[in-house]
């Protein structure tokens, strides 16, 4: 929370507009991002329901902060597709976690772990994962629920891993909610897309 701001890794989301994005639409959410104190920006790389492309982590990395590849990792394989900095790994798709945390850092980028029970968080923390994000929304009903993460949190934090809350922070409330029950930053990306400058009323302390 350096500078008067709440850490916000603030995430290129096509599917939120309904649209793919072109390159220049994708460098300037990134440039946004950059200019309204964005800590990383996540990139949707996911083609088939996010509207996401390989190329947009690619365009996002000139802005000079972190970028972090959001997709449906199931095959080491993905992970030499594109270069970032960091890559989400999910829980819920029932990979090896330990495999694919070392596999990430063998490529030279960082492992998030995402995790949404109590089981998935326990499976997360028997890794070597330094990362561990708790995302709010539910992806068998796509509920969302802020209570998730303050119900986590705890063991998480716990364990000395650095956490991050996922999904459902709309408003600087939200923001300062998910900082109190813990978070170390958040991962925001439906609420900045239509206007990406959002950013400075959210992530204001």
């Amino acid at each position: 929370m350096g500078r008067g701001f709440i850490p916000i890794i603030a995430e290129i989301k096509p599917k939120a507009i309904g649209r793919s994005l072109s390159a220049g639409e994708v460098m300037s959410y990134a440039r946004a991002y950059a200019e309204n104190n964005a800590c990383a920006i996540s990139v949707l790389t996911e083609p088939t329901h996010f509207n996401g492309a390989l190329e947009n982590a690619q365009i996002a990395r000139k802005a000079m902060l972190p970028v972090l590849r959001k997709d449906f990792i199931f095959d080491c394989r993905q992970l030499d597709e594109v270069q970032a900095d960091m890559v989400l790994l999910i829980a819920a798709l029932g990979i090896d976690l330990s495999q694919f945390v070392d596999a990430t850092r063998a490529r030279g980028m960082e492992p998030l772990v995402e995790v949404h029970t109590v089981v998935e968080l326990e499976a997360a923390l028997k890794t070597d994962a330094r990362i561990i994000g708790i995302n709010n929304r539910n992806l068998n009903t796509l509920e969302v629920d802020l209570g998730t993460f303050e119900r986590l949190a705890p063991r998480a934090k716990d364990a000395g891993v650095f956490l991050i809350a996922e999904s459902g922070v709309h408003t600087r409330d939200d923001a300062r909610r998910m900082m109190q029950a813990g978070a170390d930053a958040l991962l925001v990306g439906t609420a900045l897309m239509g206007e990406p400058r959002r950013l400075r009323e959210i992530n204001r302390l």
